[in-house]
């Protein structure tokens, strides 16, 4: 191309830019650098409307609009209908136009206000169907067969396969097409969010930091520890009584197993003479939500609650009391075994229920406190 490009050269590349196309398509077609190309653009940039500033995906959008709203004026064109027509004339009509397969049933029940369940069952009922509509029935039903009987996992391509095996030669657009119109989704897409929600569901928390109860027994809460010694880590689970803030059951172990906490729980469930109605709260360790440990409390006709994940304010009882230990007791120590912390994990726990009084409870010692409510 020469150095110098004519004027109408110039105004037809403005043109084209005008008229949508891109710019490297242009270039492409009239051999310009492109740097020329945007610099008459710019140039003619006062005859170019602000209205024309299109994305690709915006002018897309646009053509499908119109494309949608010039088949629903055909539709009404060739169907010759007003609104106040019968249904059964609008559906025999419908029908027709249907047979073709320019329509989908969206445009077609959407421009004569019928309901796209009343015209597949018009469908369905019609004496004198075509081969076009027996086909996609029976395309329909098969469809809606696969999809019921693998559980809801199939989308489109797969059920295109199943559908060749069965001797329906359809493409993938078709099938999705017949699954739009059945309202049928695969599951898959939905499935970790929903396994997710599901197990939500089921880690309930029951007792939303409300920490008072009217009585023993009603709710428990529990929760797991370590202190190292001698570099080894010693695990202490423990279960304490909303009531009474009692420490009702603990066990030292060096694994942090579901042992430790099934373990724990029998025998204070026994020792409290294995109560109705109880409530035990937890946070959402890996031995509290294991299935063994769920199982056994689910068998003792106890009920299970989950602080919320990364909330241990939800657990501040079982939280406050390890606090407090360490802090009174174990910081203080130096254990030369693991017999020297069990010890004084016990006579911490003995001290703790019998002779510290705690301001929650006007000052009066956990087992003073089960003591007074024993005697009303």
């Amino acid at each position: 191309m020469p150095n110098k490009y004519p004027e109408e050269i110039k105004k037809q590349v403005v043109q084209f830019y005008k008229d949508g196309r891109p710019v490297s398509e242009i270039s492409k077609e009239l051999q310009i650098p492109f740097g020329t190309v945007y610099r008459w653009i710019d140039e003619y940039r006062s005859c170019i409307s602000n209205d024309l500033d299109f994305t690709p995906a915006k002018f897309k959008a646009l053509s499908r609009q119109l494309e949608r709203a010039n088949h629903l004026l055909r539709i009404i064109q060739l169907s010759k209908l007003i609104d106040e027509a019968p249904l059964r004339k609008r559906l025999e009509i419908l029908a027709g136009i249907y047979e073709n397969e320019t329509y989908s049933v969206h445009e077609l029940c959407d421009a004569l206000n019928v309901a796209r369940g009343t015209f597949y069952n018009h469908i369905f009922r019609r004496a004198n169907r075509t081969e076009y509509l027996k086909k996609q029935t029976e395309l329909m039903l098969l469809v809606q067969q696969i999809f019921d009987e693998n559980d809801q996992r199939f989308g489109a391509e797969k059920i295109r396969i199943i559908l060749a095996e069965h001797g329906f030669r359809v493409g993938t657009k078709n099938v999705s097409k017949i699954m739009q119109e059945l309202d049928l989704h695969s599951i898959r897409s939905d499935a970790k969010r929903s396994y997710l929600k599901r197990q939500e569901n089921r880690r309930r928390n029951l007792v939303q930091q409300n920490f008072t109860t009217e009585r023993p027994n009603q709710i428990w809460v529990s929760d797991i520890t370590y202190f190292k010694v001698n570099n080894y880590p010693l695990y202490l689970c423990v279960i304490i009584d909303l009531f009474s803030r009692k420490v009702i059951g603990y066990k030292v172990s060096k694994n942090q197993s579901t042992h430790l906490v099934t373990s724990t729980f029998k025998h204070t469930f026994e020792e409290r003479g294995t109560p109705n109605g109880l409530i035990f709260h937890s946070d959402r360790g890996g031995q509290y939500i294991s299935g063994a440990f769920t199982k056994l409390l689910r068998n003792s006709g106890v009920q299970q609650s989950f602080s919320a994940s990364g909330r241990p304010c939800d657990n501040a009882v079982a939280e406050t009391f390890f606090a407090t230990f360490k802090k009174e007791e174990a910081y203080r120590r130096t254990y030369s075994s693991e017999q020297d912390y069990r010890k004084s994990v016990e006579q911490y726990i003995e001290f703790y229920n019998e002779k510290r009084p705690h301001r929650s409870l006007a000052y009066k010692t956990p087992a003073h406190f089960e003591e007074l409510f024993g005697k009303k």
